[in-house]
């Protein structure tokens, strides 16, 4: 299994088997990096450009895989847990600890390559600690833990008590003066 740089477990095997596609890829195969980023590696950007902008690692008869792009990102944008699926819950002026956090597959010190990517999902806090732990893998058929739904619960609550309606006459002692 993969290892962070301190030797902590990100708990897959292959990073780049959870990649549904670059960040950088638009809908029609064309790398966004090239065109809006390209001053940034001039070299890369000529080439795609000389391409029509086509993106070799998403082609499936191309010569690349994403491990091959030296500009491939990949940021789960769903807001749930990729391993228990709980979504966040956050509420407006409230600085509570979010239910889910960035859970990194692949790091800049990662001797494997010349350039790392960044490799993104999100697991919720339970299930992060677990997969650091070294004993829980991201890809692990799991459903929250209890105290993880009942944080959830909780801020679901709130979130409904926000939208309920209370006349000021209920919020005065219900007397009306």
């Amino acid at each position: 299994m993969e290892k962070t740089p301190k030797g902590t477990s990100v708990g897959v095997e292959d990073p780049y088997a959870v990649v549904e596609r670059c960040d950088f890829l638009t809908d029609d195969g064309r790398c966004r990096y090239a065109a809006e980023h390209g001053h940034n590696d001039p070299e890369f950007a000529r080439k795609r450009h000389e391409d029509d902008l086509r993106c070799p690692a998403a082609d499936p008869d191309g010569e690349w895989t994403w491990g091959d792009c030296p500009h491939f990102r990949a940021r789960q944008r769903s807001r749930e847990c990729l391993r228990c699926g709980l979504e966040e819950r956050r509420l407006a002026h409230d600085d509570e600890r979010p239910l889910l956090e960035e859970h990194h597959l692949e790091y800049r010190d990662d001797d494997r390559r010349e350039t790392a990517h960044e490799i993104t999902v999100y697991l919720c806090r339970w299930c992060h600690a677990k997969v650091h732990d070294s004993w829980a893998r991201i890809d692990d058929d799991a459903s929250p833990d209890p105290e993880a739904i009942a944080e959830a619960e909780g801020r679901r609550s709130k979130e409904q008590a926000e939208f309920g309606f209370e006349s000021a006459a209920e919020r005065y002692d219900g007397d009306g003066e």
